[in-house]
């Protein structure tokens, strides 16, 4: 079920257009408006899910977000090379909008540890 407030939610029922690069049942694609990679995706589920931990107690939504990032991987040819899918969960971590949302970062040598 969409929030009416949440701009994801807008983002996923086409209240608010936005380019998707992919999308299935459960989940749509689009490209980060602040890119920290060459290729920086966000990959959201349909329904509003606070974070990744509440995504996560929905078994089919959660298959449709991994099932997306794979897609998206390969529709922006970073499946091979590599990529990192990152889910920030609560504002400590870095969310900034409180619908789950994973970014799909590729494109260049990623370091680790992150931040």
């Amino acid at each position: 079920m969409a929030e009416t407030s949440c701009l994801f939610c807008k983002f996923a029922t086409g209240e608010i257009q936005v380019e998707l690069i992919a999308q299935n049942d459960g989940a749509v694609a689009f490209a980060d408006i602040n890119p920290q990679a060459s290729i920086h995706l966000l990959i959201i589920p349909k329904q509003h899910f606070e974070n990744v931990g509440e995504l996560a107690t929905s078994a089919a939504d959660l298959q449709a977000v991994m099932q997306l990032a794979r897609q998206a991987a390969e529709l922006s040819k970073i499946s091979d090379t590599g990529y990192r899918l990152v889910f920030n969960t609560g504002a400590d971590a870095g969310q900034t909008v409180f619908h789950a949302h994973g970014h799909l970062l590729g494109g260049r040598s990623l370091q680790w540890p992150p931040g």
